[in-house]
């Protein structure tokens, strides 16, 4: 017998029913059947009557209940006292605000905390597997199980290269994009904030003539937008920096927005306290650097954060 399987079991004995049992363990159905088919066969006894009405646990099922909980309890608290003495495991998304990491370090205030650089999809399983502390990610996502915050929310801008048709606006709308390329990324990195925003172009009567996935590195990205043709990019206005060689610009109207949260697994008792110690810090930080805007052009995502930016003359 594995852990795993008796967690599976557990959740079945407990909900009665294979379906509600598989979404609170978050697998298919199928596959949890397979499971409890298998600790049957290993320990050579019916685990489960099954029935119309759902499936209740025989004699040896309900004994094995017993003892389940009583390893798997054991488990959980030899699992939170190691997590208690090891080094924080913190993920951020690519994207994330720029001061977010550093003020994680500092809350968090342990100097052996382990940074990993992850996706918003990457993230959830192992929040709630338990090999990672907390995460930075993306909104919307499904943080079933989950506790979080929100920590930034920013309006979205078009970012240009200098030299593009568009930089030297103030402002634009959805119909100047008309004929530009879009650079964006792979749905699969977050499903929920690329189908959110994707709604907003579909929405305002945009469609991208062509959309290729964005550079990783931040001078590939410049490059991409420098010569890459007619090309522009969804993102908030920290994204730009001096020396960039780019431009942020806000839309006039029907701009969508980006959020970020801070996520952990409330079973975790040691994630819960790092959480509650870094959550205000992220929120009440302030970005370090101006982004590149149109003269004279204020900045609203800054604004949002309690004051003003104006780009340089």
């Amino acid at each position: 017998m594995e852990l795993r399987q008796l967690r599976y079991f557990l959740a079945v004995a407990e909900e009665r029913n294979l379906t509600r049992a598989a979404d609170a363990v978050g697998i298919r159905p199928t596959s949890l059947s397979q499971q409890i088919i298998a600790l049957e066969r290993d320990l050579g006894t019916a685990l489960f009557v099954r029935g119309s009405a759902g499936m209740t646990p025989t004699r040896a099922g309900a004994r094995l209940a017993e003892h389940a909980r009583a390893v798997l309890d054991s488990a959980r608290r030899a699992r939170e006292s190691v997590r208690e003495a090891r080094t924080p495991r913190v993920a951020v998304t690519p994207g994330a605000p720029p001061w977010s990491a550093s003020v994680l370090w500092r809350g968090v205030a342990e100097p052996t905390l382990e940074f990993l650089d992850a996706q918003t999809a990457e993230q959830l399983p192992a929040l709630r597997e338990g090999s990672l502390d907390m995460g930075v990610l993306l909104l919307p996502t499904d943080l079933a199980g989950l506790d979080h915050v929100v920590i930034a929310e920013a309006q979205l801008g078009v970012i240009v290269a200098a030299g593009h048709r568009l930089a030297e606006r103030h402002a634009v709308r959805w119909a100047d994009l008309d004929g530009s390329a879009l650079s964006w990324f792979a749905r699969s990195a977050a499903p929920g904030y690329h189908d959110a925003i994707r709604e907003s172009w579909l929405r305002a009567g945009w469609q991208p003539s062509a959309i290729g996935a964005s550079a990783p590195r931040r001078a590939l990205f410049a490059a991409e937008l420098a010569h890459g043709g007619d090309v522009v990019a969804l993102r908030p206005a920290w994204d730009v920096r001096p020396g960039d060689g780019l431009v942020w610009l806000p839309f006039v109207e029907d701009s969508p927005s980006i959020r970020y949260a801070l996520a952990w697994n409330p079973a975790d008792s040691a994630a819960s306290r790092w959480c509650r110690m870094v959550a205000d810090l992220v929120r009440a930080e302030r970005p370090h650097t101006s982004a590149v805007l149109p003269r004279g052009q204020r900045d609203p995502a800054s604004a949002s954060l309690g004051f003003d930016r104006v780009a340089p003359r």
